[in-house]
């Protein structure tokens, strides 16, 4: 077993240290050029996006809209890697790592509506409503199957099966720490409440995401500002300590420099997903009238994990007087730094963050997985498997060491995220094309449709009408007027 764990840590140092840091920021740069810093210049145009009224289906029955994708995605991303990460970022990188990490998400939004962009392209339509990914649109475009299915598998194993392990493990060691409570009847709890979920189908997946993300959001939110207001004479200091560790003499001289970028770029890209192929499973499902529109829905889910919830654990910990350097490490540090700002009873209110942080990570990453199974093998007994396969993860998960759990996750995540940032490189173009298209009906004042004959190249596109002038003749965008059809036409 020692030689199975060294085996998969040095493959893993070796893909995230020298592969996907330089990927991910170099095709980060790439797009955020290629697309003219969109992600900063056209913020109006995406806050917009996430209340757009979603469209009706032919049969007259409203799909998942913007806002419950959005949902979907943030459960997966934000999580016990928001409050945990972070401070294993200014552990090992310092205060310097918060900075690096924020450049990656402003850099990493580019790559989230790359890819999400991708998804709605070459989405398809099931009985449960819409369905995509890099699985989806590999193959769709590339006419090859066998990398969709490995991305496939890849994302299968962690998000639907491995990191939910890792999640209930949080969860019951935050409930046991606070209340006592035995490991395994936390994970049976855990367990009955996640099958009432996801035996319920994507609708219900949407439904609670929808409810239990704002909720868990606002009320970590709302302890960080609290902390940063009866402590604001010290976040001055907090921030300049942030961009003198960055970016100061001495670090650079030390090499400290590059222990922050490294850790700050490795924490802030695990944290908000961006360009891992995770979250277009989320963006594929919504029902909007152009792709890009979830595009920057995606985006600014990757602004709102890292540049919002990741910096309220790091103001939450500078604030305090909690040693990075000492003896706790990881969650162990926000919990006493909680602890240090509101009291005893703050490992309480932790336990029930974690709790609702987690659990929706749990339930986001089982649907990324059920997406992915169906396009390997769409089944009612291979779900059937796969479900309970999930439900015996998240058991195991309250009673196991997870250690060898985390790093085989670190490593079927590193294959996926290699796997669709290379698709994403070649396909990009077809998000520029989607993005140009968006914004020239945006000028005349149109609310956009997408037509797949819009772009050329597109293969394999099935839920986009490809004739404008019949789709025209089916579909009606209401307050637009008839000369503006025929500008667009």
């Amino acid at each position: 077993m020692a030689l199975v764990e060294n085996i998969i840590n040095t493959i893993n140092n070796f893909l995230w240290t020298y592969i996907l840091v330089v990927m991910l920021i170099g095709l980060g740069i790439y797009f955020t050029v290629k697309m003219k810093f969109m992600q900063i210049l056209y913020l109006k145009e995406i806050f917009r996006s996430i209340f757009e009224k979603e469209p009706k289906t032919k049969d007259g029955s409203n799909e998942i809209s913007s806002m419950q994708a959005f949902f979907i995605g943030a459960a997966t991303r934000i999580g016990t890697g928001n409050m945990a990460g972070v401070a294993i970022a200014l552990t090992v990188g310092g205060p310097g790592a918060i900075f690096w990490m924020w450049f990656a998400a402003v850099l990493g939004g580019a790559s989230a509506f790359v890819e999400s962009t991708l998804a709605q392209i070459y989405k398809v339509k099931t009985d449960e409503g819409f369905k995509g990914g890099p699985g989806y649109y590999i193959q769709k475009q590339s006419g090859l199957k066998w990398p969709s299915v490995i991305f496939a598998f890849t994302i299968i194993l962690s998000f639907g099966l491995i990191f939910n392990a890792v999640q209930t493990n949080t969860i019951t060691s935050a409930f046991n720490y606070s209340f006592g409570l035995n490991p395994v009847l936390m994970g049976v709890f855990i367990t009955i409440l996640t099958a009432l979920i996801i035996f319920g189908g994507v609708k219900r997946i949407a439904n609670f995401t929808q409810i239990i993300v704002p909720i868990m959001s606002i009320f970590y939110i709302t302890l960080a500002l609290y902390i940063i207001v009866t402590n604001i004479s010290d976040v001055p200091a907090a921030l300049a300590n942030i961009f003198k560790s960055a970016f100061g003499i001495e670090q650079i001289a030390g090499g400290g420099i590059g222990v922050a970028i490294m850790n700050g770029v490795k924490r802030g890209l695990f944290s908000n997903e961006a360009g891992m192929g995770s979250a277009p499973n989320a963006a594929a499902t919504a029902n909007v009238s152009h792709p890009v529109k979830q595009g920057f829905v995606q985006l600014l889910g990757v602004f709102f994990d890292t540049l919002i919830v990741c910096s309220c654990t790091a103001f939450i910990i500078m604030l305090s007087n909690v040693e990075t350097s000492g003896e706790l490490s990881g969650i162990e540090i926000t919990q006493a730094a909680m602890t240090q700002h509101f009291g005893s009873w703050a490992s309480i209110f932790l336990a029930f963050a974690i709790f609702t942080f987690a659990f929706s990570s749990i339930v986001g990453g089982y649907y990324y997985g059920e997406a992915n199974l169906s396009f390997i093998h769409n089944s009612s007994l291979a779900l059937l498997i796969y479900r309970i396969a999930v439900l015996i993860m998240i058991m195991f998960g309250a009673v196991a060491n997870l250690q060898i759990v985390w790093n085989l996750a670190d490593l079927s995540m590193a294959i996926m995220a290699v796997i669709n940032l290379i698709a994403i490189a070649f396909l990009g173009k077809f998000s520029f094309s989607a993005l140009h298209d968006y914004m020239q009906q945006r000028k005349l004042g149109l609310n956009p449709i997408f037509y797949a004959s819009s772009i050329p190249g597109l293969k394999g596109v099935e839920c986009w009408e490809s004739d404008k002038q019949s789709a025209i003749s089916t579909k009606h965008i209401e307050g637009e007027k008839n000369d503006e059809l025929r500008i667009l036409l």
